[in-house]
């Protein structure tokens, strides 16, 4: 579904403005805007199933989907309209405190797999219309999905309650008294909707994300979710988005490609299912609320010592060290100087998922790759071979770590422990 253009000003205007009743907005807008929320909250990311070979079409929003946690898999659940499987039994009280408090209307909590932290901030008027859109607009589907079992004691759901507490906010969002309309509206969909604190940020003993907004040092600083590693989204030079302009972040959201860089692991999803339907305004409007957010974090110095001498390695040519003869074959495809090709491949030199402190995202590509990222606006998908079979522990060690220190790029070598951790983990069912 194609998001209308002219929906920028509405959308602006309804953040900004009084709310407006449903029944002063034309029908055919109205639709829109519910449709347009669904896709910006990424609600098909984690409740509408990817195809799969030799299997039935998934239905939309039926659940089905195994989420990777450190406690065990979280199944997701069915939020069509269906009364019996499904969300169709809830008031919209029903459905904004399951959103906002994680608990559902016979009183069970959820756990925090579904962002709930993060919908506590989406204001009445979007809460309002994302509870029409699935009540109206999406087809009731009468199938259970499969029962989260954790081992205990993770399995005792009453103990979320004080989880809860200790660790949830409730409060919803609080617009930047000294921040414009602007700022607040890229903030909003970021720290709301967006959710994408959920995965860029590192998360504690408990857990719990440290930090929900930008008055935390560790907000979107980098996070590991399912073996794979969230880049950090704030300013910082290296490992961050310091060196990627805010047009640059935005292209990325709309097409997968954006300064030299794609999306990868469950950020592919992301871009598929919902950040591509996104309008111009909004998108621009996300980039520029990350670009302001201060440099935290750390990973990959551009300027430190190491950095300038592996580039200038490579610029008298003098790259004859573990990795330079394997890393040969991705220069087919990256170039030798790193830079990639523009809208087909990534670059890898001053890549901030390449230059993070932890590799576990590159080991994981190298080992089983990904699928490809296939967007309306973007262009034709390009898939990166799986090296899993092909190359030994030590292989990939040389290879990854010429990477992350090659073309003044200056990451922590890594190790065969680092590529043993994720070779198990892919093992387990």
């Amino acid at each position: 579904m194609r998001v209308l253009a002219c929906l920028a000003a509405l959308l602006i205007a309804t953040f900004a403005a009084p709310v407006i009743a449903d029944d002063a907005v034309p029908p055919s807008a109205l639709v829109a805007r519910r449709t347009y929320l669904a896709k910006a909250a990424d609600c098909a990311g984690c409740h509408t199933a990817q195809p799969d070979d030799g299997k039935p079409q998934p239905r939309p929003f039926a659940g089905d989907i195994a989420l990777g946690s450190p406690f065990g898999k979280i199944w997701s659940s069915n939020i069509t309209p269906d009364p019996q499987h499904g969300i169709g039994r809830y008031r919209y009280e029903d459905f904004a405190r399951a959103l906002r408090e994680d608990v559902t209307p016979d009183g069970k909590h959820l756990y925090p797999a579904m962002p709930y932290p993060s919908f506590s901030k989406i204001d009445d008027n979007d809460m309002h219309a994302l509870y029409a859109y699935f009540m109206q607009a999406v087809e009731p589907v009468n199938q259970a999905a499969p029962e989260t079992r954790l081992p205990f004691p993770f399995d005792q759901r009453w103990a979320l309650a004080f989880w809860n507490f200790a660790f949830a906010p409730s409060e919803p969002f609080s617009p930047g008294p000294k921040r414009d309309a602007q700022w607040n509206r890229g903030a909003y969909l970021v720290q709301s909707l967006g959710h994408c604190g959920a995965c860029h940020t590192p998360r504690g003993p408990a857990y719990n994300e440290r930090g929900y907004d930008e008055s935390s040092k560790t907000y979107l600083t980098s996070g590991t979710n399912d073996h794979w590693y969230a880049p950090n989204l704030t300013s910082l030079e290296g490992a961050g988005l310091g060196r990627v302009s805010a047009a640059g972040i935005a292209s990325f959201l709309k097409t997968g490609h954006g300064n030299g860089l794609v999306p990868f692991g469950s950020m592919i999803e992301v871009v598929e299912d919902s950040t591509q339907y996104m309008n111009e305004q909004d998108l621009a409007l996300i980039a520029a609320y990350l670009k302001s957010l201060p440099a935290n974090g750390s990973g990959g110095d551009p300027q430190s010592p190491a950095a300038k001498q592996s580039l200038a390695a490579l610029q008298t040519g003098e790259v004859e060290r573990p990795g330079a003869g394997l890393q040969a074959n991705c220069a087919r495809y990256h170039r030798s100087d790193g830079a990639g090709v523009t809208m087909k491949f990534p670059r890898l030199a001053g890549n901030p998922a390449v230059l993070a402190d932890q590799p576990e995202s590159l080991v994981r590509l190298l080992l089983e790759s990904g699928h490809a990222l296939s967007t309306d606006y973007g262009p034709p998908p390009k898939q990166m071979p799986a090296f899993g079979k092909k190359l030994t522990d030590t292989e990939i060690v040389r290879v990854l770590t010429f990477v992350r220190s090659a073309w003044g790029n200056d990451a922590p070598a890594v190790t065969t422990r680092d590529v043993e951790r994720v070779r198990k983990a892919l093992a387990k069912p």
